[in-house]
């Protein structure tokens, strides 16, 4: 099995693991995000927070927009959660993300527990 964006994935998740080691778990979403934010910046690595998406219903557009966590890599969606457990809404969330955007790889890091979880999706 060829694994789609293979390094970049592993960079992104070494970083989030990192923030998770130094900040822990039972923070606010927020605080992950300025955390990983400054990662990236630190290695050099592209992104964009809070990137706005529109959304199209056939050939209109809706008032509606999406906004992704984070875009790394400009083509990898990065959800940030800081709950329990991943959900399914969360993957389902994600996957839409995925589906609106084309964008071929999504993946959810959730701070929350004591060990980092991450699911990673692939269209």
């Amino acid at each position: 099995m060829i694994l789609y964006k293979h390094e970049e994935y592993y960079k992104i998740i070494g970083l989030c693991m990192e923030v998770h080691k130094v900040l822990g778990c039972g923070l606010l979403e927020a605080v992950y995000k300025e955390a990983l934010e400054i990662e990236f910046k630190n290695h050099g690595i592209p992104y964009e927070r809070e990137k706005e998406f529109k959304i199209y219903y056939k050939e209109t557009l809706l008032k509606k927009k999406f906004y992704a966590d984070f875009v790394v890599y400009n083509d990898i969606i990065l959800e940030v959660k800081a709950t329990k457990v991943i959900i399914d809404e969360n993957i389902v969330q994600t996957l839409n993300y995925l589906a609106i955007t084309k964008y071929k790889l999504g993946i959810i890091v959730n701070f929350g527990p004591k060990s980092l979880q991450q699911k990673r999706l692939v269209l």
